[in-house]
């Protein structure tokens, strides 16, 4: 039965991520900020959570899979969004325990890189008018990432100190 238990928290968990990301980026989009060279995805602080769970990584991926199918890149975007999603999600849960006063310090850049380097390229791709450009890249690549950067360590750096104060504190809160 145990098992069960575990399974059943671990789909719960991940389902709630997803639909919680889908929504911020929704929020995101109405700013018009969650899609394009210019991105400020509030949805991506939750990037931050495979420090906690390993459910985490499934659903950021199907959260970013849900939301970007209102994207303006339609189905690359869904595919190559999602895989720089998972990728980082991965990326981030593997660096979790690379700590400084106790701070998972490298958490945050995986979805930085893979960000700025996948979304970068399907946006100089999907955006040159009759080519792509190493500039058109570098200019995308450098505008996700800066957008990812502030968001990632800005705010889910933050979101990571509360959630890991409240898990301290609470018996019922924990990942």
């Amino acid at each position: 039965m145990e098992k069960q238990n575990k399974r059943t928290q671990y789909l719960a968990q991940a389902a709630m991520i997803a639909a919680i990301y889908t929504v911020l980026t929704l929020l995101a989009a109405f700013a018009n900020l969650a899609y394009g060279p210019i991105q400020f995805r509030f949805s991506e602080a939750l990037t931050i959570l495979p420090v906690f769970t390993p459910a985490a990584v499934p659903g950021l991926a199907i959260g970013c899979l849900v939301s970007n199918i209102w994207s303006g890149y339609g189905a690359a975007d869904m595919i190559f969004g999602t895989l720089a999603t998972l990728l980082a999600a991965i990326g981030t849960r593997r660096l979790r325990n690379i700590r400084v006063k106790n701070i998972p310090i490298l958490a945050p850049l995986p979805p930085v890189i893979f960000n700025a380097v996948i979304i970068g390229l399907e946006i100089a791709v999907l955006s040159s008018n009759g080519g792509f450009s190493l500039a058109g890249f570098w200019g995308a690549a450098l505008s996700v990432g800066a957008g990812q950067f502030v968001v990632c360590y800005g705010l889910g750096l933050p979101l990571y100190a509360v959630l890991n104060n409240i898990g301290a504190k609470s018996k019922i809160f924990k990942f």
